[in-house]
């Protein structure tokens, strides 16, 4: 069985993969150069996924990354509840006493 640290690791690893393949705003997708561009958001998702949200409050996360940081205006969180609904398919709850990675 898998350590508490090699099951955080896989869960980032997954995490970073549905945010470049299905959230994606600025198109990186295709561009070897640039795959890590999305890591930086990695931590907060799992947090989020591992707190137990729902996919509204993932969406809304989100939302908030695009604005906040990479300027975009008038994202609808509904757009990406699909993207909410595979993270939250990882299913990365958290034994208690156990830090999010």
């Amino acid at each position: 069985m898998p350590s508490s640290e090699e099951r955080a690791e896989r869960g980032r690893a997954y995490i970073a993969d549905i945010l470049r393949r299905h959230w994606d705003p600025i198109g990186i997708t295709n561009n070897p150069a640039v795959q890590g561009e999305y890591d930086a958001y990695v931590a907060g998702v799992y947090r989020l996924i591992a707190a137990g949200a729902t996919t509204r409050q993932i969406a809304e996360h989100l939302v908030q990354i695009e604005t906040d940081s990479l300027g975009f205006v008038d994202t609808d969180p509904k757009m990406l509840i699909p993207v909410a609904e595979k993270l939250l398919k990882l299913n990365l709850q958290l034994p208690p006493n156990e830090p999010a990675a």
